[in-house]
């Protein structure tokens, strides 16, 4: 690698601990950074947890890169018929972005577009009236990330999960019809292996526009020990010059809420410290 070329960073998401995170869980700040990583994810499932000043100094303390995740559930869906949902989703979004502001954060990520587990078959009208719904309230979230200096980040999701986004050509088309220059994608190699034929293509098309991805092993277990194609994760980041972080997200679970929400029935490495250690290490050596 070139001195001129920046070296894409390596983080973890602090649900591979915990969830959700709340004051006790500044402390895993420090346990990432003395694992080496370079960057560290906090999912925002209640804006009223997160202890601002506690996590600044953590990080003061630890210096990584800082990046914020969305948490969509029910009352949280952009494209739900009811505005009083719609609304109450913006005002999540609004809080959220002020704690990025508070703690200097530039990414807000995940699907924001719509509720997670929010999957139907329903009639073409209406699938186009609901991405209508996420268009126009993207739009004005995206409006107000700009407000903040915050990229908002689109993660499709697997079919699973949802039934609006779930390939880079929906997400790409979808930022496309949002057209700000805050509103980005974000990529999940865990629901790239479910639904993308080629990751490799699914990189290139994201291209530019790419500013996140979760570094998530196919059966949501250690980086490295699953069917994830990483060797064309890492050839397709690099010909799209791509200089962001790659997460390592899993959860554990042991936190039942959001291990039902992953469908998380049994441990997935020997313990959740091994599955971060060993993920770092075989990230690190596949992206340096």
């Amino acid at each position: 690698m070139s001195t001129m070329e920046k070296a894409i960073g390596v983080g973890v998401n602090a649900w591979v601990w915990t969830s959700p995170f709340d004051r006790e869980s500044v402390s895993l700040v420090a346990k990432a950074a003395a694992m080496g990583f370079d960057a560290f994810t906090v999912g925002v499932e209640d804006p009223d947890l997160i202890d601002v000043d506690a996590l600044r100094g953590a990080l003061a303390e630890h210096p990584m890169r800082l990046h914020i995740s969305g948490v969509f559930g029910p009352n949280r869906d952009l494209t739900h018929e009811d505005s009083r949902y719609r609304k109450e989703s913006l005002e999540y979004i609004k809080r959220t972005l002020e704690i990025c502001g508070q703690l200097g954060v530039t990414t807000l990520v995940g699907p924001a577009y719509s509720a997670v587990g929010k999957r139907r078959k329903i009639p073409e009208e209406q699938r186009i009236r609901e991405w209508e719904l996420a268009v126009t309230g993207l739009t004005a979230a995206g409006k107000m990330a700009a407000d903040f200096g915050v990229t908002m980040a689109l993660e499709p999701l697997n079919r699973f999960e949802t039934d609006l986004v779930n390939t880079a050509a929906q997400v790409k088309r979808m930022v496309q019809d949002i057209d700000l220059p805050s509103v980005k994608i974000h990529l999940d190699t865990f629901h790239m292996h479910i639904e993308e034929q080629s990751v490799y293509d699914a990189i290139v098309l994201a291209g530019e526009d790419l500013v996140y991805v979760d570094a998530s092993e196919s059966d949501r277990g250690t980086p490295g020990k699953g069917q994830v194609h990483w060797g064309e994760v890492a050839r397709a980041l690099r010909d799209i010059g791509y200089t962001g972080d790659c997460i390592i997200e899993s959860f554990t679970p042991a936190c039942e809420e959001i291990a039902d929400a992953a469908a998380i029935w049994r441990p997935l490495a020997p313990s959740q410290d091994a599955l971060a250690q060993d993920g770092c290490r075989f990230l690190k050596e596949l992206l340096g």
